[in-house]
């Protein structure tokens, strides 16, 4: 069995775009912790820049097809969690310059 890494997770959910913010959701901050399971079952907890998103279902959607593409994953879930709320410091360096916040 594949030993999978919280990186190689992290490398796959970048892949993932808010529509209305061109940042990935890990560079976003939206990712709030990645469980692996030594059956290779994956559970993302994430959460969105607002609570009112209304592309909330995609985005969680997405995330968990990119994270069961990955090679060796069995199971790949993704939980979206409102607490604590996200905010704009959670963002990398790399996110706020493209975004114009630094």
């Amino acid at each position: 069995m594949t030993t999978l890494t919280q990186e190689q997770v992290l490398e796959a959910l970048r892949e993932c775009y808010d529509p209305e913010i061109p940042v990935n959701i890990v560079d976003l901050g939206l990712i709030y912790g990645i469980e692996i399971h030594d059956d290779n079952k994956v559970h993302v907890t994430m959460t969105l820049t607002a609570p009112g998103c209304g592309m909330a279902r995609f985005i969680a959607l997405e995330a968990k097809e990119k994270v069961k593409a990955i090679p060796g994953v069995s199971v790949a879930t993704v939980t979206v969690v409102w607490d604590p709320p996200w905010d704009p410091s959670r963002m990398s360096p790399e996110a706020k310059a493209k975004l114009g916040l630094t």
